[in-house]
């Protein structure tokens, strides 16, 4: 964090041990917080910019140290008192340069765990055989372990493939590509040989790694009992999602032109898409079984079971993590609007800072609907209650059951609650009739100077192109309507606000 940096006390130092995660706000970092934590250890988490922290569900379990991994005069404070530190850091979306910028942030961790005594590192590297040729993006993974190593610090090393699981950037692409097109052109990658594992397998020989001393030292091999193609993990999610796909192969289609098309069809940019690309050539299968050795009471799941798993998640709003968490600059203040895509969601997220406290803004927008309506552009609102009902949808006649109580599950007009944290998120789920899956979410961030920061985000889940098309055909009038909904909300809520503090002050 800065110069007051908690720093756990000796009873905590000597009892449960201390482990320090980068990349905490990453696909996998972020879900690894959450278990170890479950596990008890104390936690501390690297990162550039603690603001960036607010909102996790575990940021008030753990320690927030800032700092940055290229920078190594950064790192120092961070390191004190750990016992274990979870190396999750690589480039996926970088420069030319980035196998030596892999390198150098490899170094100055290795240099700086030594310094301050760190018992062992632990490291999650691709799979691959590194005798072969390997694409830069795996080689470079492969590199950072070895250089971890260089440090003197005991290193395990685990190096998996393809991730099966919602949210990773795997999984993602595979539903787009597959929910999108019915008939897909394939590439040779599509036919290479790779051993998918599910995060949750991940997760369990991370977590395990620190209580079996055995494990440091050694570079182990982790995938689930399914060795498959790319195109066969396809075929298998359009039969899980009950679709018929045909896939087409080409001799030549290289990976430059296979990461625009990517680009196209799927919410991963190209330049997330090439190194990927680049590394499904490689066969990445387990050559050694080690891991299995060592960890006998982990048993990975089939790629099946991992599908149906991911699938639920998605399906029932419960994706913890997302691959482009990591891809999130530090950068202070953030634009008051941001339409991107995420974990299959569409997103439109507006942003304001509010001079009141969180209280104020939290009975605001929970109160929506109703009687009282939906503060702005309350006719169009109505009008598509109308709509929904002639085609036989919920309209709004559901109305609310009571104008300032809420509880998750309830309806409320042709929204059903879906979270309501006192003070902090509003999330509901819309049930009209719609070419899709619309969610409407409202958080609050308290800022250092006494006001809010209000986050209102619409989320679309497209399973087509029609759906996609439906989406940003109607995109200017959402725009219009969401942009005037969070600042009637800001106007309110600090009038509620002052008229509270007024009435205190008179007593």
């Amino acid at each position: 964090m800065n110069d007051d940096l908690n720093v756990p006390s000796e009873e905590g130092r000597h009892g449960a041990p201390l482990v320090l995660v980068t990349r905490a706000t990453g696909y996998v970092g972020g879900r690894l917080v959450t278990r170890l934590l479950d596990c008890g250890y104390l936690v501390r988490v690297l990162v550039r910019d603690a603001a960036n922290m607010s909102g996790r569900p575990w940021t008030d379990q753990v320690e927030v140290a800032e700092g940055d991994v290229l920078k190594p005069e950064s790192l120092a404070r961070a390191m004190v008192g750990v016992q274990y530190a979870y190396y999750m850091v690589h480039s996926m979306a970088g420069s030319s340069n980035f196998v030596e910028k892999d390198r150098e942030a490899a170094r100055n961790f290795g240099r700086a765990a030594r310094a301050a005594g760190v018992e062992r590192i632990i490291y999650l590297g691709g799979l691959g055989d590194p005798e072969s040729d390997l694409s830069r993006h795996l080689r470079s993974r492969q590199q950072t372990g070895e250089t971890l190593r260089e440090s003197g610090v005991p290193v395990t090393e685990f190096r998996a493939a393809i991730i099966a699981g919602s949210g990773s950037v795997s999984f993602e692409m595979i539903r787009y590509l597959t929910e999108r097109l019915p008939v897909m052109i394939c590439p040779r990658w599509v036919y290479t040989r790779v051993q998918p594992i599910a995060v949750r397998d991940i997760l369990s020989y991370l977590v395990s790694a620190p209580r079996l001393p055995e494990s440091a030292g050694k570079v182990l091999e982790i995938g689930g009992p399914d060795i498959l193609t790319y195109g066969e993990m396809m075929t298998g999610y359009a039969r899980a999602r009950g679709m018929r796909r045909l896939l087409l192969p080409v001799p030549v289609l290289t990976p430059t032109l296979s990461s625009y098309w990517v680009h196209f069809i799927t919410p991963i940019p190209d330049k997330i898409a090439r190194p990927l690309i680049e590394g499904l050539r490689n066969e990445t299968v387990v050559r050694d079984n080690l891991a299995h050795l060592l960890f006998p009471e982990i048993e990975p799941m089939d790629y099946p079971s991992a599908l149906r798993l991911a699938l639920s998640r998605v399906d029932a709003g419960q994706v913890a993590t997302s691959w482009s968490n990591a891809l999130v600059t530090s950068q202070g203040d953030v634009p008051p609007v941001k339409l991107t895509n995420r974990e299959g969601l569409i997103m439109e997220e507006r942003q304001a800072v509010v001079p009141c406290p969180p209280w104020a803004l939290y009975r605001t927008f929970s109160g929506l609907g109703g009687d009282r309506g939906w503060l702005y552009a309350d006719l169009a609102w109505t009008i598509r209650g109308l709509m929904d009902r002639a085609v036989g949808g919920v309209g709004l006649r559901r109305g609310r059951r009571h104008p300032d109580e809420v509880y998750v599950g309830e309806a409320l007009d042709f929204w059903r609650v879906e979270a309501a944290m006192p003070n902090r998120l509003f999330r509901l789920r819309a049930e009209m009739r719609l070419p899709g899956k619309p969610w409407l979410q409202f958080e609050t961030a308290p800022q250092p100077n006494g006001t809010t920061r209000l986050v209102q985000t619409a989320f679309f889940a497209p399973r087509g192109l029609s759906e996609l098309a439906y989406w940003y055909l109607l995109y200017p009038i959402h725009s219009l309507i969401f942009s005037g909904l969070i600042r009637e909300i800001a106007r309110r809520a600090a009038i509620l606000a002052d008229a509270a503090f007024e009435e205190t002050a008179g007593r």
